[in-house]
């Protein structure tokens, strides 16, 4: 049984279960982190030294790191319709997935969810903000720009340049900042809505994070 432990409104824990909900695998689902806690048990610590969620263990086969998680099931269970033996084919979901990690996310979910959502008002760095919104603007038009010429991230089909990426639109659509217009980007934001797995595992309330810093 494929077991994944972290909390269900944590952004990266989030990846994962939406994309073993686009492979259909069965799983059960640990809370951990957060008020659930378990993180510096020494269980946990012996699956991830970091003690940092999402961890799965699949089978015997412990894998921690997001993003490494999803590679890892793609690699096992989506061969064929999410993972390729040709490395320049991976490419192109690999160097979008990279991105949204080393780029988007930081931007948004650190500088702008947390920054300013997450945040108390009277304890909001306000210019900063500001500098990551401006940025999040851009990237926003990058991806504008590119999903004017295929309907999802990674070319005609969707696969798992979405999934980084696409997690934080329901956030970021969903939080009251300023945006440029990006009609590609909210189109291709509707498509991933009509997918049963992204409704059920990123479409989840977060108005209980607001003004809160602390998980």
């Amino acid at each position: 049984m494929l077991t994944v432990w972290g909390r269900r409104d944590a952004f990266n824990v989030q990846k994962v279960l939406w994309f073993i909900g686009e492979l259909g695998l069965e799983h059960r689902h640990i809370p951990a982190g957060g008020d659930h806690g378990g993180l510096d048990d020494p269980e946990f610590q012996a699956m991830n030294p970091h003690g940092r969620v999402p961890v799965i263990d699949d089978g015997g086969t412990v894998v921690w790191e997001s993003h490494t998680i999803l590679r890892y099931l793609a690699a096992r269970y989506g061969k064929g319709t999410y993972w390729s033996d040709d490395p320049g084919a991976r490419s192109r979901a690999e160097r979008w997935m990279d991105w949204s990690g080393t780029t988007l996310q930081p931007d948004f979910l650190t500088g702008v969810f947390w920054g300013f959502y997450r945040t108390p008002e009277d304890k909001r760095d306000t210019a900063a903000v500001a500098q990551k919104l401006a940025r999040c603007a851009a990237h926003m038009q990058l991806l504008d720009r590119e999903l004017a010429t295929r309907p999802w991230l990674g070319g005609d089909s969707f696969g798992l340049a979405d999934i980084p990426a696409g997690t934080n639109l329901f956030r970021y659509f969903g939080i009251p900042i300023e945006r440029p217009s990006v009609p590609h980007v909210e189109a291709w934001y509707r498509r991933l809505q009509d997918r049963s797995a992204y409704r059920e595992h990123v479409m989840l309330p977060f108005d209980h994070m607001f003004g809160r810093l602390t998980y």
